[in-house]
């Protein structure tokens, strides 16, 4: 099992544990309760795949490139250790009303879509891409893997959410 399956196991088997009130708990305003956490990842990763999948299908080639930043998100291989803010018409709360079954069940849709392209994602031509707001002209692979960066940089995230109600 990948690294990566490992981690979204950890994240689907850590909503076990949450009461719904737990997952619905919102600290204070402008923080997250970890239910919100969960749809903003959910629906980001069916957003970027959604984008691989355009890559997929393209027959039209893109020679520009990443962004600084995006350059050296990749160089990287991650997000860095900071919070990140989207512009406020970017930035509307997440739904904060699915139940615990909601969530493990989108989890494990999110999986399976992930699961179904793992093997096809680097046979994608990579000059066949779609544009990332920040980051710049991504291709499949890089849509692809922007999904577990973008989970591995909420884990920080998760901790402190989960700090609020353990």
């Amino acid at each position: 099992m990948s690294a990566n399956h490992k981690l979204l196991l950890t994240f689907k088997s850590d909503l076990y544990t949450y009461s719904l009130e737990q997952l619905r708990y919102i600290s204070k305003e402008g923080v997250w309760s970890i239910g919100q956490m969960y749809d903003h990842l959910i629906v980001v990763a069916h957003e970027y795949l959604d984008n691989m999948e355009t890559c997929s299908i393209s027959n039209e080639e893109q020679v520009l490139g990443k962004t600084q930043f995006g350059e050296e998100l990749y160089k990287n291989g991650g997000f860095p250790p900071i919070k990140i803010r989207l512009p406020d018409e970017l930035n509307s709360p997440p739904n904060n009303t699915d139940s615990k079954e909601d969530l493990i069940r989108r989890m494990d849709q999110l999986m399976q879509r992930l699961s179904h392209w793992e093997s096809k994602v680097n046979d994608i031509y990579s000059n066949y891409k779609v544009e990332h707001g920040g980051f710049g002209w991504l291709n499949a692979k890089e849509w692809y893997d922007l999904v577990m960066m973008h989970f591995h940089h909420h884990l920080r995230q998760k901790e402190e959410l989960e700090s609020y109600i353990l």
